[in-house]
């Protein structure tokens, strides 16, 4: 176990290692750099200067050793929109990306256990092909669209839920404040009812049918029909033998989901002017504020790197019969 975690470690550094470099070849997609930092109306010589002073007169791989260095020190630059440390920024925005992505996971899954359940006991009825194709449609919607649908009939036709805005819950909790937090937290849901439905639908989709999907493969192994045969209750049996090995694909999926939805949230945000990551990055890209968009992109890609290795070795304690290469399950 200890030699797996030290390999899956080794291997998320790697992949940090590539994220860091697509983020710092972004930066010299559009050219010289330098233009960035200066206004319009700049002469040659303070170009030049400036082109000095930040280093792009540099080779290349100086200036990516140079920006691993400052990535090391916790310095992502100074964001050029804001004139601020560019990663204060986006670890500013991310409780509100976190919320938005908690809420959307969960809602996906307390509805997704019991639909996939539904389909899987009831097996070629109607309720079978009904939540089969409601999933496939919830999994063609695109997020965007959804979330207008939602905004045009929920917010501006029965006036049900807020459109736009946010109210913070995790911000004053991890800052101690834990009295306006809970406070806080019925009207922070009620913001996050719209957003949370555009962004969890395709979740709640897929999770559906690999709930359904996994239970039916379950149903079938023969410790079911010795639970049957033994003449256990059929509840009993699908709770405490089928469930509990249904779980497995679930939980990787799941995890893995947090790192797709945190990073997927960007136009959905847009739509509703909810004040996360996802919005953040993209008026930054908008501004071509590249030192925003690299403190972003490395933050979520770091995220997603950890939640990816967390998943695998939940995956690992829940199933000893998974081996590990040079190791043991």
């Amino acid at each position: 176990m200890g030699a797996y975690i030290v390999r899956r470690l080794l291997q998320s550094v790697i992949v940090v290692i590539g994220v860091t470099l697509v983020s710092f070849l972004a930066l010299q997609a559009g050219g010289d750099p330098t233009y960035l930092f200066v206004s319009e109306r700049a002469s040659a010589e303070e170009i030049e200067a400036t082109r000095r002073a930040l280093g792009f007169d540099r080779p290349l791989h100086e200036q990516y050793l140079s920006f691993v260095a400052d990535l090391t020190r916790g310095d992502f630059g100074q964001s050029l929109s804001y004139r601020q440390p560019a990663m204060e920024i986006v670890l500013d925005a991310l409780p509100a990306t976190i919320e938005l992505t908690l809420f959307s996971m969960l809602l996906a899954l307390i509805l997704a256990i019991p639909f996939g359940v539904l389909a899987a006991i009831n097996r070629g009825t109607a309720w079978d092909g009904s939540i089969t194709t409601m999933s496939m449609l919830g999994q063609s919607i695109p997020s965007f669209w959804m979330g207008i649908m939602m905004i045009l009939f929920f917010g501006l036709y029965i006036r049900l839920f807020p459109i736009s805005g946010h109210v913070p819950f995790l911000t004053p909790l991890l800052a101690g404040d834990f009295g306006t937090a809970f406070s806080n937290l019925p009207r922070t849901i009620y913001h996050l009812v719209l957003p949370g439905i555009a962004v969890g639908t395709y979740s709640l989709a897929r999770n559906t049918r690999l709930v359904r999907s996994s239970l039916l493969e379950v149903l079938e192994q023969d410790y079911v029909r010795t639970a049957r045969s033994k003449g256990i209750p059929e509840l009993r049996v699908l709770v405490h033998h089928a469930l509990r090995n249904a779980w497995l694909p679930v939980v990787t999926i799941v995890g893995l989901e947090f790192g797709f939805l945190l990073g997927g949230v960007v136009v959905v945000e847009t739509v509703f002017s909810y004040p996360g990551i996802g919005r953040l990055l993209f008026a930054a890209i908008n501004q071509r504020d590249i030192p925003l968009v690299q403190a972003g992109v490395i933050l979520l890609a770091s995220i997603f790197i950890l939640l990816n290795l967390l998943v695998d070795l939940i995956y690992v304690r829940l199933d000893p019969r998974v081996k590990l290469a040079g190791g043991r399950g």
